[in-house]
């Protein structure tokens, strides 16, 4: 059975946390990362047909049940994953819902980064692809799942959820070019040809 998300901590959110319905990215992920095969194989189907509307991790889950069947797609929609999740970190106004990013990449990214820089070749083209397919897919889904992570919904903070929404294509934009630049960093610190 695959390892829970993080540690859950029972926590009633106030104010503007209390809106935030995480119900669809709940039930999504335990039919993704539950036992139930079928269930498993209904939602990797529900989501791929519409992944606009599903939050990171349940994009995140999705890239591991493709990855076992097919690498190269698996390995994409998790970059995408990650790269949306970076989004959303970076337009929420809570700057401590960081870890959240670092909890998802934890439980899912190790097949993907095994299997990639194995031939590090893959990794600027399947970078390439996330960046691509998330500039040409919509932001459907509420994006304020990642304030969930935050001491803002322990009642810390001040109780302002994202920065402004004028903002959100540029920011979008920002974090997709941060995105490409960290993988040439990476690949060009690693020894030998890696491109």
């Amino acid at each position: 059975m695959a390892a829970p998300l993080g540690h859950p901590i029972p926590v009633t959110p106030a104010g503007e946390h209390a809106a935030i319905d995480v119900r669809v990215l709940r039930s999504a992920l335990a039919a993704l990362t539950g036992a139930d095969p079928l269930r498993r194989d209904d939602a990797v189907r529900t989501v791929l047909h519409m992944p606009s509307r599903f939050a990171p991790p349940v994009l995140h889950a999705v890239s591991e049940a493709v990855f076992a069947t097919d690498r190269e797609e698996g390995a994409w929609r998790f970059y995408a994953a990650q790269l949306r999740t970076r989004f959303d970190i970076t337009r929420c106004a809570d700057p401590t819902v960081e870890g959240a990013a670092a909890i998802l990449t934890g439980r899912f990214g190790p097949p993907v980064n095994r299997w990639v820089f194995a031939e590090p070749s893959r990794l600027r083209p399947l970078a390439e692809r996330a960046v691509a397919w998330d500039r040409a897919t919509p932001h459907e889904y509420d994006h304020r799942w990642v304030n969930l992570h935050g001491t803002g919904a322990f009642g810390a903070g001040d109780g302002q959820l994202s920065v402004p929404a004028d903002e959100w294509d540029a920011i979008a934009e920002r974090v997709r070019v941060e995105y490409l630049d960290g993988v040439d960093e990476v690949l060009r610190e690693l020894p030998g040809p890696a491109r």
